[in-house]
């Protein structure tokens, strides 16, 4: 089979059907028995290194990493944004189609202590927000929409997801602007949880449609305004205190 890349290290990993824990000659090694030189390997290791395919450290030396999509997904697109900041927006169009796409199996997966969880992250949540002065969950934020997509068999759903959460906070979109935001945002994750537990899954798919359009009218700190928070059968309105 013809190579789809031009690196002589990747192709002595996959050559070999080297697994993820294996080690790699050092080097000097690899250099006599690829006649590469040294300096080519070098730069050859930097990029498997930043791609996620393999771990280099001083003791242990070149070992070959489970395969992560994500790496290779956020290095180009934070050089993406780096050029153009409104690439963002279509990324996230992306991962909103992506993550539509995959909640029906996605869901179907979820086990109870998966539940319990995605239900803990939706408490602290509201635990934030209801400190004085409100905390925005934005580490919950990220946890709860992967905690959904976790059970998937999929590294290229799960990379293309990660790498969206990274881009979500290079782009400042985690800085607490405005509570009433946030709190129509975790209302709607509230609602969504819920009705992931209860096995109303439509119900929670239509959820996650609706919710991922609030980023397209998120306030900035100089809109200040009122939200119409959404109400939702069988899910009780959380009550959240003023800031």
């Amino acid at each position: 089979m013809p190579r789809a890349y031009e690196s002589e290290l990747l192709d002595y990993i996959t050559s070999r059907c080297l697994k993820p824990g294996d080690q790699l000659p050092p080097l000097e090694k690899l250099s006599d028995e690829l006649d590469v030189s040294i300096g080519k390997l070098r730069e050859q290791l930097e990029v498997a290194r930043v791609l996620g395919l393999v771990e280099v450290r001083p003791r242990t030396g070149i070992r070959v990493m489970e395969y992560d999509f994500a790496p290779a997904v956020r290095a180009s697109l934070m050089f993406a944004l780096a050029c153009n900041r409104h690439l963002f927006e279509a990324y996230s169009e992306l991962r909103n189609h992506v993550e539509f796409a995959f909640f029906h199996e996605a869901v179907a997966l979820l086990t109870p202590e998966d539940h319990r969880e995605l239900r803990e992250l939706i408490a602290r949540a509201w635990q934030k927000l209801e400190e004085h002065p409100p905390r925005i969950p934005h580490p919950e934020h990220r946890a709860l929409h992967l905690t959904i997509f976790r059970r998937l068999n999929n590294p290229f759903v799960k990379g293309l997801l990660e790498a969206y959460w990274d881009a979500y906070e290079a782009e400042g979109l985690s800085v607490f602007s405005d509570y009433d935001y946030l709190h129509e945002v975790w209302t709607y994750h509230e609602g969504i949880v819920e009705a992931i537990v209860a096995g109303e899954v439509d119900k929670a798919h239509q959820l996650l449609i609706q919710h991922t359009k609030l980023l397209q009218r998120r306030p900035t700190p100089r809109t200040q305004r009122r939200s119409t928070v959404p109400s939702f059968s069988k899910v009780e309105q959380p009550q959240v205190a003023e800031s």
